[in-house]
């Protein structure tokens, strides 16, 4: 049923539908706009404009969850990880402009599917607190974000590795998401969401915000992995 019911869906309703579920995950966990988006919007508007959307999006899908999560942010751990990955994004950016951006999708869908089992294995490791493993951190979301617009994964292994609660994840999380979204989406070139994109993000967000508060650790850290798999997934077969 749900097979026939997708099959019905024009591509525009597909990215809408995309949009919406995207913004329900990140205002919920911290993260996933990116990872449910970007395959379905790389698909209909290929990878340049595909990502250069996803990345303004994300950044709005952020914008609403910070005023209320924001004071529970850990704000030094958020500037130890966008310092090096804000400035990695140009350098990335401009080493990466030649190649084969079908290749750079899937290069990007391999990063996601291997950051999912990283972390879906309770893998942990002292490593990511210090600042060798910071910088790797934000130099891998960087990469990540230029080549398909999905940032979160590397982020997400770093707060999986960390002692936050569920509303300090979200906080932080959306603290650097937005700030490097805007950034990538500068670097990237702008391209403008519909009103329609908008206004599915707007209700995919309001709705996740409900849901929020009532989501356990457990629960927070279950849904960063099936969205993430799902995205990397889906943006793999989306480039194939």
């Amino acid at each position: 049923m749900s097979d026939q019911l997708l099959a019905g869906l024009s591509s525009g309703d597909l990215v809408l539908l995309a949009v919406l579920v995207g913004a329900f995950a990140q205002a919920t966990t911290g993260m996933g706009f990116s990872l449910v988006a970007a395959p379905v919007l790389i698909a209909v508007r290929g990878p340049a404009e595909g990502v250069a959307l996803v990345v303004l999006l994300a950044a709005c899908s952020s914008g609403l969850p910070l005023l209320r999560e924001g004071r529970h942010a850990q704000r030094r751990d958020a500037l130890r990880l966008l310092v090096p990955t804000l400035a990695a994004t140009p350098l990335i950016a401009w080493a990466l402009a030649p190649l084969d951006h079908t290749w750079l999708a899937v290069a990007g869908g391999i990063g996601v599917v291997v950051g999912v089992a990283m972390l879906a294995s309770g893998w942990r490791s002292a490593w990511l607190r210090r600042p060798a493993g910071t910088i790797a951190t934000g130099i891998m979301s960087a990469g990540l974000n230029v080549v398909g617009g999905v940032g979160g994964p590397p982020v997400g292994l770093y707060a999986a590795n960390s002692t936050w609660t569920p509303a300090q994840t979200r906080g932080t999380l959306h603290t650097f998401l937005i700030v490097q979204n805007l950034v990538t989406a500068v670097v990237v070139g702008l391209v403008l969401p519909s009103w329609q994109m908008l206004a599915a993000l707007g209700v995919g967000t309001v709705v996740g915000l409900v849901v929020a508060p009532r989501l356990s650790i457990g629960a927070a850290r279950a849904g960063i992995l099936c969205v993430s798999a799902v995205g990397g997934m889906a943006l793999l077969l989306s480039a194939a």
